[in-house]
């Protein structure tokens, strides 16, 4: 190879290792500068063995610290509330309730890296390469032997654009976002769970 050529394919590679290293930082801006944001959202739940797929859709809120809502309306309604002390699960076919200390619940998991937690000491942050026209970034707890391991988040500039989580067992989640916006906070009452009357109740 000439110096010429050379030189070339190494602009190119520091270039996209450049791009790569921003994708990092796109993340912790996203972390530090954004303090509320809500959006609708698809996931898609894929087996081990990609063989089978589930898919939902529903809407997401989130305000720092440690408060958010996932509302899956389709293709059944359950409603996720984290209230700053404890984390809600209320499924309404069943009219169940479930709760747990929001210490215990979020820990290095997507949530703590969208609505509270220590971003770098909880997680390791890895650049990936660019995909679906977005920029990825590859977060693994360091904690070991949790259910969870590792989340990708995707960008589309600075908007947080995807969340792909894989946890313990090889489930992958995949999470699309819509209509986000930022830094608009939603109401508080939307992080506020009141039991619904007859809901039987789990404390975990």
């Amino acid at each position: 190879m000439s110096l010429a050529r050379w030189c070339a394919a190494f602009a190119l590679a520091a270039l996209a290792c450049a791009a790569r290293a921003d994708a990092v930082d796109t993340l912790r801006a996203f972390v530090r500068d954004v303090q509320s944001g809500s959006a609708d959202f698809t996931q898609t739940v894929t087996s081990p063995d990609g063989a089978r797929t589930k898919t939902s859709s529903g809407s997401f809120e989130f305000a720092r610290p440690n408060r958010f809502r996932f509302e899956y309306k389709k293709p059944f309604e359950q409603v996720i509330v984290a209230d700053g002390q404890k984390v809600w699960i209320y499924d309404r076919d069943l009219n169940q309730v479930s709760s747990r200390k929001l210490s215990q619940a979020i820990g290095a998991t997507p949530a703590a890296l969208l609505a509270g937690g220590d971003l770098d000491k909880d997680f390791v942050l890895e650049a990936l390469p660019d995909r679906d026209g977005l920029a990825w970034v590859e977060a693994t707890p360091r904690a070991e032997g949790g259910t969870l391991q590792s989340v990708r988040v995707g960008f589309r500039g600075a908007e947080l654009a995807a969340i792909e989580i894989r946890d313990a067992f090889g489930q992958t989640s995949l999470l699309r976002f819509g209509k986000m916006t930022t830094n608009q906070p939603p109401s508080a009452s939307r992080f506020q769970f009141t039991i619904p009357p007859g809901a039987d109740v789990i404390e975990q």
